[in-house]
């Protein structure tokens, strides 16, 4: 009986489903974290009578046929890039990207990452770096004396030291953009990847066109909504609940059938 197995299909679905969702839900707090969501695809058909075919020897055809599905698959997993609300924090190494656009980070292994989570600070060296340690590029270093850091939206970093009227500029931030977001592979870390999908990035100041600008002191929250992500787990549990009472149903009519005496 089809219906076994098209049933495990749906469960596997909704499974997955569950799990997104709760990932969903556990990085409510993670700064820049962006939600995703799971699409799905129904499966093969099999044709036991194909629309179109003649049924007449007078030439009538069938106008709908018969086809019977095997189930569904999960299509993709794709991320949401809406904005997250921006939250102060009055940090001066926290910086909000509000608008399009990546900050670079130098990855151990020499690659080039990718995240939207801004809550840098300084290493032992003055280098402003991830909270893993990663080094932010363009490389900025902070001046041991520096008494306060200004970023502008532009990406300008400036810094006053002690004994110094004016300001020092100490380099420029720069933003990274996609064609794709969508195509960008997480590492964890709230890092990125770039992919063949995501093609290649376009690196350009903030402000400048297709590009967001920068917000000193500030973070961007992550952008999943508590409502919206519980009322999809409770859609997505009595969908799993329905497949399991097809699996009871199919289960019985099979254990009918053998019951039947030849």
């Amino acid at each position: 009986m089809q219906a076994l197995r098209t049933a495990a299909t749906g469960m596997a679905a909704q499974q997955m489903n569950v799990e997104v969702i709760s990932n969903n839900i556990a990085n409510m707090n993670t700064v820049a974290f962006k939600k995703q969501r799971a699409e799905f695809q129904d499966l093969l058909y099999q044709t036991f009578e194909a629309s179109g075919t003649q049924s007449s020897d007078q030439g009538t055809i069938v106008p709908t046929g018969v086809q019977v599905g095997a189930g569904v698959k999960a299509g993709s997993v794709y991320r949401i890039g809406t904005q997250g609300s921006l939250t102060r924090t009055d940090n001066q190494y926290d910086m909000a990207i509000d608008g399009r656009g990546y900050f670079q980070v130098l990855l151990p292994t020499g690659e080039t990452a990718y995240t939207r989570a801004g809550n840098f600070a300084i290493n032992d060296q003055g280098q402003l770096v991830t909270q893993d340690g990663y080094q932010v590029q363009p490389a900025i270093t902070i001046p041991g004396d520096a008494t306060q850091v200004t970023v502008s939206k532009s990406g300008q970093v400036q810094v006053q030291q002690a004994g110094q009227t004016a300001p020092n500029t100490v380099g420029v931030l720069e933003l990274a953009t996609f064609v794709n977001e969508g195509g960008l592979q997480a590492l964890g870390g709230n890092l990125l990847k770039e992919t063949a999908a995501s093609g290649a990035p376009t690196t350009g100041t903030p402000g400048a066109v297709g590009v967001g600008t920068l917000v000193q002191g500030y973070t961007e929250a992550s952008n999943v909504d508590p409502v919206s992500e519980i009322t999809a787990l409770i859609v997505a549990q009595r969908a799993y609940e329905m497949n399991s009472k097809v699996i009871s149903t199919a289960d019985s009519m099979l254990a009918t059938a053998n019951q039947v005496k030849a």
